[in-house]
């Protein structure tokens, strides 16, 4: 037990709480499936979680809280993990409410660290009479009472628009909770935009890495850009806003789930990327490292990779190692424009 992560811990101390078929949103380590009874439904936003819930006997995955195969009204027990973001927990405790039968249970489990005194206000919104069952390992488990099933999930009540403008181009961009800068465009790909606008890329075809809402490919096909961009990303909120954006602006491109580069077939001209670095709220540049491993497979010799990230990350000796030969751009005090060229 003390190799899970502390909210499935605490789950696992109070599974007698439970009420089969269970369903989990949220899931981090597919390693707790196996001590918890199936069949069950695992609701991912992370596409590698995903992909390893795929490979559990007993366990149906959904890529994303709006998958249309989801069970409405069918669990006895919802089990709801706290997310990074705030405004994501409304998400998910609405897909909770959508996915447990009339007389089932939602639980709760979260670090406090996470916020989940906070986020009790947010669960009793949905059954005023929750109660905590447990304190255990840093976290908290709630439990509530559901009377009846909630209003299925609509996509479309969740989505939102915001317009972003850089060195006088302008591009709709989609949003959802729990997306990177969600209403906003955050200032490192601002920056990153405003050298695409002075030090254009070559034509040929583009992957935006971690491409979020699709900011960058909306925006370079609204400037004139004539390539495709292709746009890959792990996160399932992600892809419907870069697939949302894409269509609203009449960007060309695919966007796709994937965990790093494993599921990305060819080569690019170029690739651009604001990379992630966190998990949860942990600092963790693991996946960038993996990425600038892989990349050169990716890239046509010659091809250039262009990176933003905040300046204290250790990323240009891995970008020359694995890479090419690299270049500083643009740079403050807290964001750094790299530019290379592979091998």
């Amino acid at each position: 037990m003390s190799s899970l992560p502390n909210s499935h811990a605490a789950l696992l101390k109070n599974q007698a709480q439970l009420t089969a078929p269970l369903a989990l949103i949220g899931l981090s380590d597919p390693a707790l499936l196996s001590r918890l009874p199936a069949p069950g439904t695992v609701v991912c936003d992370h596409y590698g979680a995903y992909q390893n819930v795929c490979s559990v006997s007993g366990w149906q995955p959904l890529f994303g809280y709006f998958e249309e195969s989801a069970a409405e009204g069918a669990a006895g027990t919802v089990v709801v993990f706290m997310p990074k973001a705030k405004a994501e927990l409304a998400l998910r405790l609405k897909r909770a409410a959508s996915m447990v039968r009339a007389g089932g249970q939602i639980l709760l489990v979260g670090e406090k660290r996470e916020g989940i005194a906070g986020a009790v206000k947010q669960l009793q919104a949905l059954a005023p009479k929750a109660w905590k069952v447990d304190s255990a390992r840093h976290c908290q488990v709630w439990l509530a009472d559901m009377a009846a099933t909630g209003a299925p999930l609509v996509q479309d009540d969740w989505l939102s628009w915001h317009t972003v403008d850089v060195a006088g181009t302008m591009v709709d961009v989609a949003g959802l909770p729990g997306i990177f800068s969600d209403g906003r465009l955050d200032d490192g790909t601002r920056m990153l935009l405003e050298t695409l606008a002075s030090d254009p890329l070559a034509g040929g075809s583009v992957l935006d890495f971690a491409c979020g809402a699709g900011v960058i490919g909306g925006w370079l096909q609204a400037r004139g850009f004539s390539g495709v961009v292709d746009g890959v990303d792990v996160q399932a909120q992600a892809v419907t806003c870069a697939s949302q954006t894409y269509q609203r602006c009449g960007a060309a491109g695919e966007i796709m789930a994937g965990d790093g580069l494993d599921g990305v077939q060819g080569r690019y001209q170029s690739i651009v990327t604001n990379p992630p670095f966190h998990t949860g709220v942990r600092i963790d540049t693991s996946m960038t490292s993996r990425f600038l491993q892989q990349v050169s497979a990716h890239l046509n010799r010659g091809g250039e990779l262009r990176l933003v990230a905040n300046s204290f990350l250790p990323y240009e000796p891995l970008i020359r190692e694995h890479v090419g030969p690299c270049d500083v751009i643009r740079q403050d005090k807290r964001f750094t424009v790299y530019r290379a060229h592979r091998h």
